[in-house]
């Protein structure tokens, strides 16, 4: 039986990972393991034993009888242990990476890939069976999920105040917009970090901090964390928020959805995203790198793929999974999301997170 130590079973994704200005993190394995990609082989690792320990973040949420069947089948027993949000689950990976936390990570997202790979807290390793179209980053980092970290906007609020909902970035810094938008502190939320290079993206590493500061004074709100922006600032989540632009996912209108089925109260601004993809694998110098192994392979299945639209709120990795009708609906993915090149965010991730905060925060 799956044991859970420290994480809300089921709660919404929390833009997965927060970033954090700290070092590296997590994931990968080592060679050997021959992954499956579908749902009659969910291990790969004959010898795996014993208790495998998959660190996380607090939005881990996969279906528990999956991970039961997976139990069943491997002869292996999970614990998830949940270290709060990303950055602080990347913090403590690297200060204990002489004592790993546990065997498994899931959660690492591409903001802070490079990151992993440099502080060597991860081994490599390469699922024989991953799904076409998938890529590896250094041979160690496996993506599982994928989701567009895009403004959203609360339909409702806009119809009943006669205001046009706004669709560019540009638009967010329109005085008409005033004191409507809360956004994540890229320092301590992935989201945020994820929208800060969306910025540097659109408008440039010389151009960006300029556009923060016309937010800034457009009313800005700033939150520490995804769950406060959007359930506690956002009016769109329907908990008594009171700004309708919120920074979120190109998923969260899928569950937005009215009674009937035949509309969402909420849009996500499609031309103001940033692509965030999560890894999984294997810490370096675990207990049970076999199980860690087989845990990888697991989630690239196509029952748990299949799985995570529903449950942790992301797309896939494996594009040829259906997706669920409201997704198709509701939830489409941004044509061009802004990009920056992982090598420039390697490099200047620490010093574009201070910039920011001398613009914004002060």
């Amino acid at each position: 039986m799956l044991r859970l130590s420290g994480a809300p079973w089921g709660a919404f994704h929390s833009g997965t990972v927060g970033g954090a200005v700290a070092v590296a993190l997590l994931v990968a394995g080592c060679a050997g393991g021959s992954g499956a990609t579908g749902s009659e082989d969910t291990t790969s690792a004959g010898a795996a034993s014993g208790t495998v320990t998959l660190v996380t973040h607090d939005s881990w949420a996969l279906d528990e009888k999956l991970v039961d069947r997976f139990e069943q089948e491997s002869g292996l027993t999970v614990e998830v242990s949940a270290a709060g949000d990303a950055g602080t689950l990347v913090n403590q990976l690297v200060l204990t990476k002489d004592a790993p936390l546990g065997d498994a990570v899931f959660g690492i997202d591409n903001t802070f890939a490079s990151r992993a790979l440099e502080a060597g807290v991860v081994e490599e390793y390469t699922p024989e069976g991953l799904p076409e179209g998938v890529e590896q980053v250094g041979g160690a980092l496996t993506p599982v999920d994928q989701g567009d970290v895009c403004v959203n906007a609360d339909e409702a609020w806009f119809e009943e105040s006669g205001l046009e909902v706004p669709k560019t970035m540009e638009d967010l810094a329109d005085p008409e917009y005033k004191d409507l938008l809360v956004v994540t502190n890229p320092a301590t939320s992935s989201p945020g970090l994820a929208f800060l290079l969306a910025t540097i993206g659109a408008f440039g590493e010389d151009g960006f901090e300029d556009y923060w500061a016309s937010l800034v004074d457009n009313g800005v709100k700033v939150a520490d964390s995804w769950e406060d922006a959007y359930y506690v600032d956002f009016s769109g989540a329907g908990e008594g928020g009171e700004r309708p632009l919120a920074l979120s996912y190109a998923t969260s209108p899928a569950f937005t959805v009215t009674e009937d089925g035949a509309a969402s109260t909420t849009s996500a601004l499609l031309d103001t995203c940033f692509r965030q993809v999560e890894y999984a694998g294997v810490l370096a110098g675990s207990d049970n790198p076999e199980g860690a192994r087989a845990l990888v392979d697991f989630l690239l299945t196509e029952d748990v793929q299949a799985a995570l639209p529903e449950s942790m709120y992301m797309y896939p990795a494996d594009a040829s999974v259906e997706l669920p009708a409201d997704w198709q609906k509701f939830a489409p993915q941004a044509e061009a999301p802004f990009e920056v090149d992982p090598a420039d965010v390697s490099e200047h991730r620490d010093e574009w997170i201070e910039r920011w905060t001398e613009t914004v925060v002060g």
